[in-house]
């Protein structure tokens, strides 16, 4: 299953860095959702999958039993999850307000924002 999870994991990984390097924002917005996805699938991938006893530590001892699941890796990609969809729908507004703003999509028509012909930053304050 760990292998079939690993491919899974680097076609995530090679879909998005696709996905960043376009021109367009919202591709680059569901680059970024897809990595996300990724990084979370690969962070719960490294917990293990199969466990056939509880991460419950008996009575006694300082450690769960052995085979256990780890459920840091669990509580990780819960919280992942709520902060990376707040991410997206910041990003996302944000690039709907720009497209509004600049009626273009893609990067190098957003261009705009920064005149040639504007005055260059001074050199030294």
């Amino acid at each position: 299953m760990e292998v079939a999870l690993a491919g899974l994991i680097g076609l995530f990984f090679s879909a998005a860095a696709y996905l960043l390097l376009s021109k367009a924002i919202i591709r680059m917005l569901l680059g970024v959702a897809i990595l996300g996805n990724g990084v979370n699938l690969l962070i719960f991938t490294i917990g293990r999958l199969t466990a056939e006893v509880p991460p419950i530590v008996p009575a006694g001892e300082y450690f769960p039993l052995e085979g256990s699941a780890n459920p840091l890796p669990q509580a990780l990609i819960l919280t992942a999850i709520v902060i990376g969809f707040a991410l997206f729908s910041f990003l996302l507004v944000l690039g709907y307000r720009a497209y509004q703003e600049l009626d273009a999509d893609n990067t190098d028509n957003m261009r705009v924002a920064e005149p040639e012909t504007a005055p260059r930053p001074p050199l030294s304050y």
